[in-house]
């Protein structure tokens, strides 16, 4: 591991001040940077310890705010979380061990990278994600766990996190602090696709700082879920998964939201989906018909083709299991 200096903040006002140094990074729970900085994938000179942050799960207007520095579990443990966001508690039970989830926190769960084998091989892999225009060895490797959604030729790598796809169907907004002030964004803004700069992941500017995530309030008539498909039941990355919270009125979907994991560098939010299943019947042949609506711009690559069918019957799959008994 490269040398590093160690700094603790005592608050945001200081972090944003520790990390305006050559080099710096934030450092939440490590469960993702340590291992890149072991990989030499990351070599920050300062790691500024962001766990003073607040941890605070609490309503705020109606809406529920979590500090960016609360650990996945005490968000999936958390009363409210259990009985409003069932579909979020879900996505973090399914993300991890329960010793990641308790060292984990949100904000850096939402900054976690891929986990694309051709990103880790320092040694032996092209990967322009990690060392830009150097080429992208996967498009023409083993690329069964790659993206079919919103990929470019420069780099085919899926987002790995669950949080961050149950967020993206719950509209989530994400609070980001920097020396100019605070802004808030939709999580379904903060990650970026590839296109001819996969090395940047997200939007969030040098010396930015995720502060907290707020949820806003989910309608009681909303059912939630999430399942996540994968090649093991525990500690295996998502090959798809589904985040979904559907509201059906007298056979109808009077509202509905999905978004997807496992198939794009980011949380894939299905808009063309639930625009296909709105005002229409709460069907299996609907679910179907607007889950190969979202996933008619899929391209596959030589391994991963199956992921198509794969992701259209889980969406048909999970809607079908929300809506029963309404439908």
């Amino acid at each position: 591991m490269t040398p590093f200096t160690y700094r603790r903040a005592a608050g945001p006002a200081e972090a944003l001040t520790l990390v305006d140094m050559p080099d710096a990074m934030f450092l939440g729970g490590g469960t993702n940077l340590v291992d890149l900085m072991r990989e030499r994938i990351a070599r920050p000179a300062t790691l500024v310890d962001v766990t003073a942050l607040s941890s605070a799960i609490e309503e705020r207007d109606g809406a529920l705010r979590i500090g960016a520095a609360a650990s996945n579990s005490s968000v999936a443990e958390h009363r409210i979380v259990r009985d409003r966001y069932p579909l979020l508690a879900r996505a973090i039970l399914a993300g991890a061990s329960a010793q990641i989830r308790n060292m984990a926190t949100v904000g850096g769960n939402l900054l976690q990278r891929t986990r694309c084998t051709y990103f880790y091989d320092v040694a032996g892999s092209r990967c322009n994600k990690r060392v830009p225009d150097s080429g992208c060895d996967a498009v023409d490797g083993f690329n069964r766990i790659h993206a079919i959604l919103g990929a470019s030729p420069a780099c085919i790598a899926t987002h790995p996190s669950d949080l961050c796809v149950a967020l993206a169907a719950l509209d989530a907004e994400v609070e980001l602090m920097s020396a100019q002030g605070v802004r808030t964004l939709p999580l379904t803004d903060l990650h970026r696709l590839p296109g001819d700069r996969p090395d940047r992941d997200t939007v969030i500017e040098p010396g930015e700082l995720i502060t907290a995530v707020t949820l806003p309030t989910l309608s009681g008539e909303m059912r939630s879920t999430y399942r996540k498909v994968r090649d093991r039941a525990s500690y295996a990355f998502a090959l798809v998964s589904v985040a979904a919270a559907i509201e059906v009125r007298n056979g109808t979907v009077a509202d509905v939201r999905l978004a997807l994991g496992g198939v794009a560098a980011k949380p894939w939010r299905a808009r063309i989906a639930e625009n296909a299943l709105i005002g229409g019947p709460a069907s299996i042949a609907a679910f179907r018909a607007a889950a190969e609506a979202e996933l008619a711009a899929a391209v596959p690559l030589s391994g991963n083709g199956f992921k198509i069918e794969l992701a259209a019957r889980t969406i048909t799959a999970v809607l079908a299991e929300l809506s029963e008994g309404d439908a």
